[in-house]
């Protein structure tokens, strides 16, 4: 008797799903872009002394009133010109450098219309634009000779 191998049904398997797996791309190669670096915003007190002595402004002192007490404003900035053109023209200029350099807009001013002696408020700062012979004649410096004086040069 001779046995016979049961005949073994040879059966496919499904086809297994298979995810393929795509080929890491190759990493886009990495760049490092540096931000450009930011430049300090100029201080109120360098704009405004900057745009008084670039209409040549004369005697640029800054006084510190902070250690006096009940000032209405942390600084005076004084400056004087010969005429009343030049005057106008560096209160002008201190405005206009004090929009474009850091937004900022005089909250009072005073003195455009006889051009003698302007005053601009900006805040923590007054600024007193003269006539050389005006300032000579209020000496304004001299009434808070006790601060701390500053003075600017070109």
């Amino acid at each position: 008797m001779t046995v016979k191998k049961s005949e073994e049904k040879k059966v496919k398997a499904p086809a297994k799903k298979t995810t393929a797996k795509k080929a890491p791309a190759k990493a886009a190669a990495k760049k490092t872009v540096k931000a450009p670096a930011k430049k300090a915003l100029p201080t109120d007190m360098e704009v405004i002394t900057d745009a008084i002595l670039e209409k040549k402004g004369q005697n640029v002192i800054s006084l510190d009133l902070r250690k006096e007490g009940g000032s209405i404003c942390d600084f005076f900035v004084i400056c004087n010109a010969d005429s009343t053109t030049n005057v106008a023209a560096i209160a002008d200029n201190i405005e206009d450098q004090m929009i474009v350099k850091l937004n900022k807009k005089v909250l009072r001013s005073q003195g455009k219309e006889n051009r003698f002696w302007v005053i601009q408020d900006y805040g923590d700062i007054v600024v007193h634009v003269f006539q050389t012979e005006y300032r000579n004649f209020y000496r304004l410096e001299d009434l808070w000779s006790d601060c701390e004086k500053k003075t600017y040069e070109d």
